[in-house]
């Protein structure tokens, strides 16, 4: 079996990722990342799903991106808003997936692997620019250039298996694979035991995702 690093937030997406890397074979070693959001709820629920989902070896890195501050999920003087409103939304972490893959493309290299599967999507996504295919292709390029491995011959592949797919397409692989969508927790507001806002623009697009899908939602929401 080939190795892959999983990126694993404990988010929707990110779990049905890890549930198609399985799926396809890999021996999986999932990450995640204590990077000083407001609410860690989203860390205990990965570590539940890579246990569920049968990654080898699950780790969490910490790393504080909120001494930067600039958003919503990092920045205790911005509150999170019902709802994002036009252009990039004030959730968008500067450079975290860069941050993200970054550290995934290492581990990658230290385990010999030859994928790293990431769970974005340019879809249903609420505006992040790192979440597009062309941010995908240009890390890929950049990968390619920078690891010890690649210029041996052993590039990493950065797969986003999700990257064209809407929120219901999701919910309906997930589903199909397995996933149990209610150990997942999506909101930026989520309370201490995960329970969802249920305003957020996460927790409008898991909505939505679970109606046009025409599965029950399991989420839990705060009351």
């Amino acid at each position: 079996m080939s190795r892959s690093v999983v990126l694993l937030s404990g988010g929707m997406d990110s779990a049905t990722v890890l549930a198609i890397a399985r799926d396809e074979g890999k021996q999986c070693f999932t990450l995640s990342f204590d990077y000083g959001q407001k609410h860690s709820a989203e860390l205990g629920a990965s570590r539940k799903l890579a246990k569920q989902l049968g990654a080898e070896e699950h780790r969490i890195v910490k790393i504080d991106m909120g001494q930067l501050g600039g958003s919503a999920l990092t920045d205790q003087a911005i509150d999170v808003p019902a709802a994002g409103g036009g252009g990039i939304p004030v959730t968008y972490v500067p450079a975290r997936n860069t941050v993200f893959l970054s550290f995934g493309l290492a581990w990658a290299e230290l385990l010999k692997a030859d994928s790293i599967y990431v769970g974005v999507n340019a879809v249903d996504y609420s505006g992040y620019p790192d979440c597009r295919p062309e941010y995908i292709a240009a890390f890929q390029a950049m990968a390619n250039l920078a690891t010890k491995g690649a210029v041996e011959g052993q590039s990493v592949a950065i797969r986003a298996p999700l990257i064209n797919l809407s929120k219901a397409d999701i919910v309906r692989l997930g589903t199909k694979l397995d996933v149990d969508f209610g150990q997942t927790v999506s909101c930026y507001s989520a309370d201490d035991s995960g329970a969802a806002c249920g305003a957020c623009d996460a927790c409008s697009l898991r909505r939505e995702g679970f109606e046009s899908a025409g599965i029950t939602d399991p989420t839990r929401y705060q009351k």
